[in-house]
């Protein structure tokens, strides 16, 4: 909505029909004839006969006064600004008239781009400051600006929503936009992500290259200082888009990296917003080694695609966000499971699999002496560690049950390796609790582990409504009955016979009767010490 628009008469013009459509996003400049009169409540806070209107693509046209023929009831410039890739930075002033102050209600581009300099020295008023304008015998003469369109128009609707992965697409993107005529050297997204330990993605396209590459930085980004002073931290706070040209005499180095890419040889930049719908906003940058650097309607093709190539970047982050989120919550077999469409109640296999149960040992004491903040950071150490070692033994952590760890090690078609890989993992996580009393900064820490071998139900169980992937059957119920026994008799390691591929592998225990295990178990508990044979089996 534009400042209220009107002529001699009083009566409100109606934008008027172009004679020639323009294909592309377009600025264009006029001088108005006469006089021009801006009004506010009645008095008079402008009048010029040097006024200018400004058509824009899609935007109401705006009238531009001088400012020596703006009378005294502006402000200084308050400190406020926003970016446009066309026409530069915007510095805001308030008006003042009596007691009344509207704030932000005049807008100037004193260091107009090259595509506005006609307005550059000139200032315009907000559409919500209720400043209405005189156009006088003028009359807008609106452009009609027609559809953009083109190879990547056209990519965008046909081709790009079969491209499996954002790397791909970034790189058909910038090719594209090639294609079309931009003049891009580079081109990146900078798209954040839900996961625990990355804080998104940025795939940059370089054009000397020819290739995406991908970095995943973790959440130390945002205290980084490369972070804390650059583009894309400033947009992806809603702080707006930015555009330098590099080339300038005296260029600005409001941000580290724009001299980086002026060293390399660029002429322009641009950082514009990507939002998802979910309200977090995105980057996107582009770069230009051209000696004009990008012209206005090469921007404005981006731009008038930048909600299409937001979605396309939301689908792939929102399919990465799943995949990661099931994999923190659930482990990366279960997640690839689940996505894959395992997720009714009763979806399942049956499998054998070798089941660890892996319990911090005095955990109550520990809390008690150490304090919550201090127990928690020792309980996430050990979760850390035990997770860990699990994965590097082809295992999976199902979940933690309070401060005990439940892991799974499915025997697929090699029942012998799954007990072997269980076992080592047992005793290397028993190894690297007690190592950690070795560093001044941790605490060694004690665990009781309880290991068996069976078949078990491994699919999703729960409500309707809430669903828990995990396994079911009685090596699972074993497995915990051992870890508590093992407490009870001293042993770290308990396992039941059916784990070991041969007796002498541990120190015989008898069948021992076990909480809610109708029948007795054979029990076995395991020393530290790896029998080379069972190195050579795995």
């Amino acid at each position: 909505m534009a400042p209220m628009l009107a002529n001699q008469q009083g009566t409100t013009l109606m934008n008027m029909r172009a004679n020639t459509a323009q294909p592309a996003y377009g600025i264009l400049i006029e001088e108005l004839r006469g006089p021009v009169t801006a009004r506010l409540g009645g008095k008079i806070i402008a009048q010029s006969r040097r006024a200018k209107v400004m058509y824009e693509t899609r935007q109401p046209a705006a009238i531009y006064f001088p400012r020596d023929d703006i009378h005294s009831c502006l402000s200084a410039v308050n400190g406020h600004q926003t970016f446009c890739p066309f026409k530069g930075t915007a510095g805001y002033q308030d008006l003042q008239l009596g007691q009344d102050c509207i704030g932000n209600a005049a807008w100037s581009y004193d260091d107009a781009l090259p595509e506005a300099s006609g307005i550059a020295g000139h200032v315009s008023f907000m559409p919500d400051a209720k400043v209405e304008i005189d156009l006088g015998s003028n009359q807008l003469d609106v452009p009609e600006y027609g559809s953009i369109s083109g190879p990547l128009i056209d990519w965008l609707l046909r081709e790009a929503a079969y491209l499996p992965t954002p790397e791909e697409f970034t790189q058909r993107l910038s090719e594209k936009l090639v294609e079309q005529g931009v003049h891009l050297s580079r081109l990146s997204v900078m798209a954040w992500s839900l996961h625990p330990m990355i804080a998104g993605k940025n795939f940059i396209w370089s054009r000397a290259s020819g290739k995406v590459t991908t970095y995943a930085p973790s959440y130390e980004i945002h205290d980084h200082p490369a972070f804390q002073n650059s583009p894309l931290r400033h947009v992806s706070n809603g702080l707006g888009g930015i555009r330098q040209r590099l080339d300038l005499e005296q260029p600005s180095d409001a941000f580290p990296i724009l001299n980086d890419l002026r060293e390399e040889g660029a002429t322009d930049y641009v950082a514009m917003p990507l939002p998802f719908s979910d309200g977090r906003i995105n980057v996107l940058t582009v770069a230009s080694h051209h000696p004009k650097g990008f012209t206005t309607e090469n921007l404005g093709l981006i731009f008038e695609c930048s909600a299409v190539i937001a979605r396309y970047y939301e689908v792939f982050m929102q399919r990465e966000n799943a995949q990661s989120l099931l994999e923190t919550y659930v482990g990366k077999r279960t997640g690839a499971r689940v996505l894959g469409g395992e997720i009714r109640r009763g979806d399942g296999d049956d499998i054998d699999a070798a089941i660890m149960f892996c319990d911090l040992r005095g955990s109550t004491r520990l809390e008690e002496e150490l304090g919550r903040t201090a127990y928690i950071e020792l309980l996430n150490n050990f979760f850390e560690t035990a997770s860990t070692i699990v994965h590097d033994h082809e295992g999976e952590v199902l979940k933690f049950i309070g401060d005990a760890v439940l892991a799974v090690f499915p025997a697929g078609e090699n029942p012998a390796e799954a007990r072997a890989q269980a076992l080592q993992s047992a005793r290397a996580i028993v190894a690297a609790l007690d190592a950690m009393g070795d560093d001044p900064g941790q605490r060694r820490s004690e665990c009781s582990i309880g290991l068996a071998y069976g078949g078990v139900t491994y699919g999703n169980v729960g409500s309707r409504e809430r669903l828990d992937f995990t396994v079911i059957g009685q090596a699972a119920n074993i497995a915990a009955r051992l870890g508590d026994y093992g407490k009870s008799c001293g042993h770290t390691i308990v396992v039941s016979r059916d784990l070991l591929e041969a007796p002498e592998q541990a120190t015989p225990l008898g069948s021992v009767s076990l909480h809610n295990v109708s029948r007795p178990v054979e029990a076995f508990a395991v020393s530290m010490a790896i029998d080379p044979g069972q190195r050579s089996s795995n």
